[in-house]
């Protein structure tokens, strides 16, 4: 009876300032306050108030968070020392890597698809290799240089 009776004085006080913001000429805020403002006389029209202050006066109400504290821990220690232990996905990984590899080589090109097949033709071609950093790095500023006239 009382979490009713605070809840209508907040609504009430809410409305009050709403109606003076309307008078100031601020009439979106006026309304956003006003609906604001409406909210606890809701939740004690549809029972959440009620529910909510039985709830906090409940023994079985807290046994039962106090389980869902108990369920939460255990999640969370299985999970630390199935991490600690290695984890399920390197299992995972290990596993598909017995079952058959890779679906796609890493090699795949558009002219010839590879489909898992390892064998000569599947082997990438050789690299070219790198010029060396020395001398080539100024060698595309000097053309566009020479070809702007400087």
């Amino acid at each position: 009876m009382i979490a009713e009776t605070v809840c209508s004085a907040v609504s009430a006080a809410g409305l009050g300032i709403a109606a003076v913001t309307a008078y100031r000429k601020r009439f979106l805020a006026a309304a956003r306050i006003a609906a604001y403002s409406l909210v606890p006389v809701a939740l004690v029209m549809t029972g959440v108030v009620g529910w909510l202050a039985d709830t906090a006066f409940s023994l079985t109400a807290w046994a039962g968070f106090a389980l869902l504290g108990c369920a939460w821990l255990l999640f969370a220690t299985t999970r630390a020392v199935e991490r600690r232990r290695g984890g399920t996905r390197k299992e995972r990984r290990a596993a598909a890597r017995a079952a058959g590899g890779e679906a796609v080589a890493p090699a795949a090109s558009a002219s010839a698809p590879s489909l898992g097949a390892a064998g000569p033709a599947a082997r990438p071609a050789a690299r070219p290799q790198a010029k060396p950093r020395g001398e080539d790095d100024f060698s595309d500023i000097e053309a566009i240089l020479k070809k702007h006239g400087i």
